[in-house]
Formats: structure tokens, sequence, C-alpha cells
């Protein structure tokens, strides 16, 4: 059985945001099966990451800034914003969409994973997480 639901998030500023419990807790989980997540929007991305240390947020965030900067003159695309071409690259780099199984109704993340939220804009809006459960 395949059943698709869509999960509001709030928006948030740049930076990596911790947001297992606020996707997990609006999903119905199976006993067995898989869960796909597809973020839908192409300046921010989904990623499955250590979620004890605060450190690692920043630390990513500043990594990320240091592979795609916020400087207009390296894009051509800047309609949007300074933020918005990098974003983008960010983006292609960490994708769209992540996936884990589901044992005895509960994610089988390792001790120290979390669920991401990876916001590439400065000022974004909520964003949609299609959740895709297969089980």
């Amino acid at each position: 059985m395949i059943a698709h639901q869509v999960v509001k998030l709030t928006a948030r500023p740049k930076g990596c945001h911790l947001i297992t419990d606020e996707v997990l807790t609006k999903l119905q989980l199976p006993q067995e099966g898989l869960l796909h997540l597809f973020i839908q929007h192409t300046s921010a991305a989904l990623a499955i990451q250590e979620n004890a240390s605060p450190e690692v947020r920043s630390d990513l965030d500043r990594a990320l800034d240091r592979l795609a900067p916020h400087d207009e003159r390296l894009y051509t695309h800047t309609e949007e914003g300074p933020d918005d071409m990098p974003a983008h690259v960010k983006s292609v780099l960490c994708g769209s969409s992540i996936s884990f199984p589901i044992h005895q109704g509960k994610p089988m993340l390792g001790q120290w994973q979390g669920l991401y939220l990876l916001e590439f804009r400065l000022n974004a809006s909520p964003r949609q997480v299609v959740a895709t459960v297969v089980s």
C-alpha cells in the first residue's frame, strides 16, 4: 500500500533545522514500511544528519556557504536576490529527498540521526514536504 501526505513546515531562517518531531508527529506510520520525504522547493533541502550536537548545524551551514557564497558577481540568475542562486546550488548538492525504513511503527534512524530542513534562503516562506509511506 502507498499513501501520500503533505506536511507543512513552519517558516524558518537560513540554517540547518532539526525537524524530526515536527514531521513524524504529523504522520501515521505503519508497523513496517518505508518513508520517503520530498521537499517541493528548489531553495531548500532535506538531510539525515547528526542530531546530538548543535555545533554540527552551524558548521554545516558555514561549510555550505563556503561552497556557494552569497556573491551576486558569481551568478547570472540574480532577479530574486543574492541568496537565491546560492540556494539553488546548495539544493542540488544536498538533495530534495530522503528515505528510511520503518520498523515496529518507528523510524529506523541511527541513535544520533535526525531529519533536517536545510533552509538556504535568508527570509524563506513555509515549506512543504510530501511524505510517501510504502507499507
